[in-house]
């Protein structure tokens, strides 16, 4: 039985993001945390947190063994930029780029 979880608007760069997911990708769910402990950034600590959501939502819906759990998928999408200018010389100004991503984790018994 599958279970999803899903967080939108987060602030990290989609890019960076998937390096991180393309490493959990159809691993058990164990083994997952347990590299995202490891990697030690911001990213994976996102994600992680992503899992157990989707780890919770499957024990709600019950009839499920957490130990049988695997990632079926793990999506980054582009989220809304967010847009803001930085002063430079001479009186012009540069746009800096605040991208946000939204993560999808769909969870499944093996």
């Amino acid at each position: 039985m599958e279970s999803r979880a899903i967080l939108r608007h987060t602030r990290v760069s989609p890019r960076k993001a998937r390096l991180i997911v393309d490493e959990v990708r159809g691993k058990p769910v164990s083994d997952a945390l347990t590299m995202l402990k490891l990697m030690q950034n911001k990213r994976s600590g996102i994600v992680a947190k992503v899992i157990n959501s989707a780890v919770a939502n499957a024990l709600q819906s019950g009839m499920v063994d957490v130990d049988n759990l695997f990632v079926k998928s793990i999506q980054i999408d582009g989220g809304v930029t967010l847009k803001r200018f930085m002063p430079r010389a001479q009186g012009r100004a540069t746009r800096i780029l605040k991208r946000t991503s939204h993560i999808s984790v769909v969870l499944d018994e093996l």
